[in-house]
């Protein structure tokens, strides 16, 4: 049995592995999805990411399609006490910024099509700064109060609002931030590590990051003259362009090889390994995908194989 984590201080316990939801109800439709839950939970994942906007940017979708399976689910397995559901305010095209007024009416609607009276983890989607973070944390902080909401987190925020956030909460004895989600990956390294990992870090937030795998390149399959179909084959294949690209896949695949695992997981486990890092966020869009995901749990590197890792994506 994998042994779960602890997020930050929130007090929830977590599979190392989050399962994104933003495939449920565009790359994947509800039986499929339903599917791809079944199998993350049979393998011991917990927590499920998703957001209201998921998946507005779809022709003919409006926005909380991925919360609108992902409750049907919940509904239909009867298995909301096991499982750790995240979900974000802000995107949404009906419920865009951070203003009080939006992120309770927000709220409201995310609890509506999940299906339940709280929401386990509720993160700012996309920091507001025409909002001051003490409009933010009171709104998030009133949610906590109401028990519609166990715990906050931050997503897309700078340094500096990420601080001055904690820093209110703590002077004012409200809710505080409890997770961040940053894009960190082994490709995309300069927008995480410094600034916002030291201040993660200094106030213990558990960092759970989004395009662990690159949209899909830090999987292995897009190579030089590979044909992918995938809707989002394009954002994979430029790191191919780029010197660092290659570098890392040759050193995933020795890594991989040595372990007799998949690429994706190396990938994942280099994340996990990271300061700071709880659970890399990745998505499966069919049963078949998810196995080289949760076998994070199971994949330890060692000292040797984080550094040729590291340096490969320098």
């Amino acid at each position: 049995m994998t042994s779960l984590r602890p997020l930050g201080s929130s007090g929830l316990q977590i599979f190392p592995l989050s399962l994104g939801g933003n495939v449920f109800g565009w790359g994947a439709g509800e039986e499929q999805s339903f599917a791809v839950l079944d199998a993350y939970t049979a393998a011991g994942g917990n927590f499920i990411d998703t957001a209201d906007t998921y998946s507005s940017w779809v022709p003919g979708n409006r926005g909380g399609e991925s919360e609108t399976v992902i409750g049907n689910w919940l509904a239909a397995r009867g298995n909301r006490a096991d499982v750790v559901v995240a979900t974000k305010v802000g995107l949404h095209p009906h419920y865009r910024g951070l203003s009080a007024k939006n992120i309770k009416a927000a709220a409201d609607e995310s609890l509506r099509r999940l299906r339940t009276d709280y929401i386990d983890l509720y993160y700012t989607h996309r920091d507001d700064e025409t909002v001051p973070v003490e409009e933010i944390i009171t709104a998030l902080d009133d949610l906590v109060k109401a028990g519609k909401v166990r715990a906050i987190a931050a997503s897309n925020v700078s340094p500096e609002r990420l601080d001055a956030s904690v820093a209110f909460s703590e002077a004012e004895g409200l809710a505080r931030y409890v997770a961040l989600q940053p894009h960190y990956n082994l490709v995309s390294r300069d927008t995480y590590e410094g600034g916002l990992q030291d201040v993660a870090a200094r106030h213990g937030l558990a960092s759970v990051p989004y395009y662990a795998l690159a949209a899909g390149f830090l999987t292995g399959k897009y190579r030089p003259g590979a044909d992918i179909d995938s809707v989002r084959a394009g954002g994979a294949a430029q790191h191919l362009e780029t010197e660092r690209g290659p570098k890392v896949l040759a050193a995933l695949d020795k890594v991989a090889a040595a372990h007799g695992v998949e690429v994706a997981t190396v990938a994942l486990a280099w994340l996990a390994a990271q300061p700071t890092v709880v659970a890399p966020i990745a998505s499966a869009r069919t049963v078949e995908q998810l196995p080289a995901l949760t076998a994070v749990a199971e994949l330890k590197l060692t000292d040797a194989e984080l550094t040729e890792l590291t340096a490969a994506s320098a």
